[in-house]
This record gives C-alpha cells, structure tokens and sequence, in this order.
C-alpha cells in the first residue's frame, strides 16, 4: 500500500507562532507515519514543518519552485525542483493526500483553492481566509479550522478515514 502523503503549505517567512505551529505539525505528521510534503524552500512554514518531520523520523519531500536543488530546506530527503514557478501548487496539491494549511500570503491562498477545486480536503491550522472564499472554491469543498496542531490532525485522521485510509 502505498504511503499516506499530507500536504503541508504556508508562507517563506513565518512569525514565531506559526513556525511553532508547523515545526509541531511536521512532528506529528511523522509520527503518525504519514510523508510530509512541502513546498520545500529554506524558510518559513517550509522549512519549520521538515524540521519537525525529521526530528521524528519522517520522510519528507519537497516540490521546489525553482529548478536548484540547492535551493531546499534543510532535511528534505527527496527534493522535486520543478523550474516551474507558482504552477508546482498543483504538483504539491494533486500528490497530497490531505492538504493542512498554515499561514501565509497569495501562494497559500492559491494552494487552498487548488485543492478545494481538486476535491483535497483542507485544514487550516491557526489560519483562516473565510468561509466565502473557501466555500466558492468548490461546491463540495471540505473545509475545517484547528486552532492547534493536535486538533489539526486529529481533522486529518478523520478526513483519511472517510476515504479508507489511515
């Protein structure tokens, strides 16, 4: 069976709380078992969440905007530079299992309405653009807020188990 993948995006730059959150949030991942993937850049959200993957063990993967695979974070094990700007945001939406949502600026945004569109769910942790822009993303859009990183995949379990998988 293959491996369960949880999509983790957010911004370069993350201020204190976030990047706790996301190094958190890899941590968890991991140690649920799930691969971590990310947008794989040497900050923010990106780099927090693969740090906290590593620190348990975790296999961690990064779709990179650009085409250096220099240009990583630190920890990734398999780095994707794809050379292929903002459009990666489908690569790292459509190989996610479920896609958790951290802080972040237009790239975020567009990753969540991908994924919405593509029927991802979403969790947004500690992150909340509104329900109007959530719910027009697509009709079926599945959506839901977690304060913390725990509640955040505690809602990723049940988004897996819905579909069969653990």
């Amino acid at each position: 069976m293959r491996r369960t993948v949880i999509g983790v995006m957010g911004g370069t730059e993350a201020d204190e709380r976030t990047a706790a959150n996301a190094f958190a949030l890899g941590r968890l991942i991991a140690s649920s078992g799930w691969a971590l993937l990310s947008g794989g850049r040497p900050g923010g959200v990106m780099q927090a969440s693969v740090a906290g993957a590593r620190a348990a063990g975790g296999l961690t993967i990064g779709v990179l905007y650009g085409d250096d695979r220099d240009d990583a974070a630190a920890g990734l094990d398999i780095v994707i530079p794809t050379g292929m700007g903002a459009a990666r945001n489908v690569i790292n939406v459509l190989a996610s299992d479920v896609v958790v949502a951290c802080r972040g600026t237009g790239g975020t945004l567009s990753e969540i309405a991908i994924a919405l569109r593509f029927g991802r769910p979403v969790v947004l942790l500690d992150f909340d653009p509104g329900a109007a822009f959530l719910d027009q993303c697509a009709a079926d859009a599945r959506w839901a807020l977690a304060p913390d990183p725990e509640t955040a995949v505690a809602k990723v379990a049940a988004y897996l188990c819905e579909v069969g998988r653990s």
